[in-house]
């Protein structure tokens, strides 16, 4: 007996054969990104709600800059140091992501480059943000020494083109990396062909990433622009983080990042990773100086090279550079930043040349209670400045949209016990409070019981004018982020996303004919 289907039976049919369709569409297309594993609706497709899924290939290396993969390391002061009162970098285990770091320090034509760009953007109309962002060139003055010649042509002169910058306090190298993120994307953006170049941009019309993402900055459209797959909408949109095309903020790297990238602990390993085998998770010594377990400032190989100096620092009281007809480090001052072997990461001068400032704001007691995943001290939590409908703030008269700190409520909202206020600073920094009116010299009283205060930051690396001790990693010091001199300079590094692997393979382990599906 024939039974007639029902309205119920045929939607169910309809559906099996429908979802059914969309398995084998996406087997067809031999990704898994074709269809949503959790409505069975099609990805990019305007019949089917627009709903944009980047075919992602994976983070590419950005421009000068090495992978870093991350790791478990040993943090703080080695036992081959010397000894020293303060003890503030005690010995801790943590453990850091992957990151991209610039194989150099940022140079003297890389700084002119952002001056140039400011002068052009802004130099009309907000001339104080130029002049705000020049590196001090006095830094080379000394009270019984005659440097005028680096006064007058260090920063400026062709001969130094590739000499590391100083003169950068630590306010000033964060806004020259805020800077790189937006000159990467607008290029990025260009090469994509979403926008043509702007030679014209200046005030509040100058590209940033977020008033591009915001439709805060049109610019000259290109030929190719990201097509809105959404038929309610204009046709085209701006690219977002999720299209993949942008690349994550530059920065300073933390503390932890930068002795843990100086260190090169990846040389160590006996049997590290290849394609054909996984890694041993073992290393066989742990460095005191960036070159390697040999520990030693003297390139020992019996070769040609054999006893010269592996990095730009002084040996002894006067002695800069050696004697003539045998300079032992061939650098009276810096050099330049492809000088000396770099360590294993592919990473040059991490030790001598000049010292690098750090994302970190110092205090002595860093090393306790300390996150043992990305270590860091410095947080100030901000959020976007918004308008009564809830959309962003209009950008600001230098292009950007403006940002507040995170209030209290806020942070309340969230129910995050530990979080009580935006400023992080002196979260369990072993200060204490003054108590019924009476001074406690327990607490950090900037310029009466000491030098601490938040705007104290800390550099590493040691210079051409430190002793040996400072090359090594886990000595640090601090010094105010408004303060800049003749032996600090600075590089950036980019955050890794997704997969800890530069060769893009997925995070995790897979097992035999184990199958990795993409979500």
């Amino acid at each position: 007996m024939k039974r007639k289907l029902t309205g119920v039976a045929l939607l169910c049919i309809g559906a099996a054969t429908f979802f059914s369709s969309c398995e084998s569409s996406s087997r067809k297309k031999g990704k898994g990104e074709g269809v949503s594993p959790v409505t069975g609706w099609f990805y990019n497709d305007s019949r089917f709600g627009g709903y944009d899924v980047a075919d992602y290939p994976g983070q590419q290396t950005p421009v000068g800059m090495v992978l870093v993969q991350g790791g478990r390391f040993t943090m703080g002061a080695n036992d081959d140091e010397m000894a020293t009162l303060d003890a503030n970098n005690v010995r801790r285990t943590v453990s850091v992501s992957s990151f991209y770091m610039d194989e150099t320090e940022i140079t003297n034509k890389d700084y002119r480059e952002y001056i140039y760009w400011l002068q052009r953007a802004y130099g009309n109309d907000l001339p104080e943000i130029v002049n705000a962002a020049k590196p001090d060139q006095t830094v080379w003055r000394s009270p019984l020494g005659y440097n005028e010649p680096y006064v007058k042509n260090y920063f400026g002169h062709a001969a130094f083109n590739n000499y590391p910058v100083v003169g950068v306090n630590w306010y000033q190298a964060s806004d020259f990396c805020k800077w790189r993120t937006d000159r990467v994307n607008e290029f990025l953006l260009i090469q994509q062909g979403a926008l043509a170049p702007n030679w014209n941009q200046t005030g509040e019309d100058v590209f940033t990433t977020e008033s591009y993402q915001n439709s805060q900055y049109q610019g000259t459209l290109g030929h190719n622009l990201k097509k809105d797959l959404d038929k309610n909408g204009a046709g085209t949109r701006a690219y977002t983080m999720s299209d993949g095309v942008f690349m994550p903020d530059y920065r300073l790297p933390t503390e932890a990042e930068w002795e843990y990238a100086a260190l090169g602990i990846v040389g160590n390993n006996p049997a590290p990773e290849t394609k054909r085998r996984r890694g041993e998770e073992v290393f066989t010594d742990r460095n005191t100086l960036p070159w390697g377990p040999r520990n030693t400032a003297r390139y020992d190989i019996h070769n040609m090279y054999q006893g010269e100096i592996m990095g730009n620092f002084m040996r002894g009281k006067g002695d800069v550079m050696g004697v003539a007809g045998a300079l032992n480090d061939n650098a009276d001052i810096t050099a330049p930043v492809r000088s000396y072997q770099p360590n294993a990461w592919g990473l040059y001068n991490m030790a001598g040349n000049v010292n690098e400032w750090v994302m970190d704001t110092y205090r002595p007691s860093s090393h306790e209670d300390v996150d043992e995943f990305r270590p860091f001290r410095g947080n100030q939590f901000t959020k976007k400045a918004v308008q009564e409908d809830g959309t962003d703030e209009e950008r600001d008269s230098t292009g950007h949209i403006p940002y507040l700190p995170v209030t209290a409520a806020d942070l309340a909202a969230t129910g995050k016990y530990k979080i009580r206020t935006a400023n992080l600073n002196n979260y369990k920094d072993g200060d204490t409070s003054y108590a019924s009116g009476i001074a406690n010299y327990g607490a950090y009283k900037y310029g009466e019981n000491t030098l601490v205060n938040d705007s104290a930051k800390v550099y590493k690396g040691g210079s051409w004018a430190d002793r040996a001790y400072w090359l090594s990693p886990g000595t640090r010091r601090f010094v105010q982020g408004n303060v800049s001199t003749n032996t600090i300079g600075f590089r950036c590094v980019v955050d890794r996303l997704g997969s800890p692997s530069g060769n893009n393979e997925p995070a995790g382990n897979s097992f035999g004919a184990q199958k990795k599906h993409k979500r």
